[in-house]
């Protein structure tokens, strides 16, 4: 099949309910036995077609009651609102996993595993992350609030690093692990503290994730 030419280059910070190692990335269940997660991206370069994506940045709010991969989930994403309506159309194409081979990204996993898929949203959206110090910030007024920090050892609170590598995953190659917090409170409600941070760099296409 023969998919829109598009590629993104960018960074990413999410934070989920689970413990710091995060079971999904090791196919084992949940540590609460559901999955709860707000992601922020950052596109520094990108297009779908003739649409260029450069700076452009969203977010993406989900909930499951169980494991991802049982599906029954609530997601909804959200588009800077200084995006055009033009890349606001091709960015969530993107996001819901379309012009995309099955299961190649996470985008279309997560869309593939929810049965619920709110209406988008265009909001201003703030947001910052430094992969390689493992801290971000996710701002969008009235819908989510995310911060992440570094794992801090809990005897000397010397900053902790681990990083997962994923020769064969759809997310990512490699992605620096820390803490994170968030309190949701728009349409899809969240609220969980010091867990499971992700920082990571990405490089995606129709294909999936492109590594070096």
């Amino acid at each position: 099949m023969t998919y829109v030419d598009w590629e993104i280059k960018g960074r990413s910070f999410g934070n989920c309910n689970c413990s710091y190692g995060c079971p999904c990335q090791f196919n084992a269940l949940p540590t609460h036995g559901n999955c709860e997660a707000a992601v922020g991206y950052q596109i520094d370069e990108g297009h779908f077609g003739d649409v260029k994506l450069d700076g452009v940045r969203a977010a993406g709010l989900y909930t499951w009651p169980g494991a991802v991969h049982e599906g029954r989930g609530t997601m909804q994403l959200i588009v800077d609102e200084s995006a055009s309506d033009a890349q606001r159309e091709a960015l969530l194409t993107i996001m819901q996993g379309k012009e995309t081979e099955p299961m190649a990204t996470m985008w279309s996993v997560f869309t593939a595993m929810c049965d619920a898929v709110l209406e988008p949203l265009s909001r201003p959206i703030e947001f910052e992350v430094d992969v390689d110090g493992r801290t971000g910030r996710l701002s969008i007024p009235g819908v989510v609030e995310t911060r992440g920090e570094p794992i801090k050892n809990p005897v000397t609170g010397a900053e902790h690093r681990v990083r997962i590598d994923m020769p064969h995953g759809f997310e990512y190659a490699l992605a620096e692990i820390g803490s994170g917090t968030t309190k949701a409170m728009g349409e899809i409600k969240l609220d969980f503290e010091a867990s499971y941070g992700q920082f990571n760099n990405m490089h995606l296409t129709p294909t999936g994730p492109v590594r070096n």
